[in-house]
């Protein structure tokens, strides 16, 4: 394994670092975007029955000491839920593109790794394809074993290269997928507690 990556030459160091960095952030990502640490299931059934029983500053509370994503935008709705539907339509809203900006983080980072690690395979190609052509130049005879590094190099660090882009263009998709099924969910549940907040608001009035 070792004889193989050597072989790729110093194209091949790149390479392994983007694969490094590629799997620390999947993983990490993959920690972040818990679907529990996300939406904390059940949370937002508490809040409705305390908001219907009058408790709205224990909801407050409750969503402020969560600390998932969907806790801080329903505290920050709740935060304004005195002060008219656009105004808490506003924080939620406010509080949801705060949320998915840190929970997008690094993603994208993935999407330039997979291009980087393809392109780093294409420039091991091309010094492979450079080492061919000199040997070629220099030699009145060609040398087989001589042709075979250069032809090694390039085909080891274009096969590298691919081996890590594909992997990380994978993660990147699911986690992009992952991510968008959560903002989803969070939007639903937003609308749901701004229809709530409204309906006690009726209520109040009659």
């Amino acid at each position: 394994m070792l004889s193989f990556f050597f072989k790729g030459g110093v194209v091949m160091y790149p390479i392994l670092l983007c694969s490094m960095f590629s799997l620390a952030v999947f993983m990490e990502r993959l920690f972040a975007l818990r679907t529990s640490r996300v939406i904390s299931p059940g949370l937002f059934p508490q809040v409705a029955k305390l908001l219907r029983n009058g408790g709205l500053e224990t909801a407050r509370e409750l969503c402020r000491t969560q600390g998932s994503a969907l806790a801080s935008v329903l505290f920050a709705g709740l935060r304004h839920c005195r002060k008219g539907r656009e105004r808490v339509r506003e924080a939620l809203q406010d509080e949801a593109d705060h949320q998915a900006g840190k929970l997008e983080r690094f993603i994208d980072s993935l999407a330039t790794i997979a291009s980087v690690s393809t392109l780093l395979g294409l420039l091991g190609t091309i010094a492979g394809m450079i080492k061919i052509f000199s040997v070629i130049s220099t030699q009145t005879a060609v040398n087989p074993p001589a042709l075979a590094e250069g032809i090694s190099e390039a085909l080891i660090t274009t096969f590298a290269g691919l081996s890590v882009a594909i992997p990380t263009l994978v993660m990147h998709r699911y986690l992009q997928g992952r991510l968008n099924r959560l903002l989803r969910a969070i939007e639903e549940i937003s609308v749901n507690l701004l229809e709530l907040i409204e309906d006690d608001a009726e209520e109040s009035v009659r």
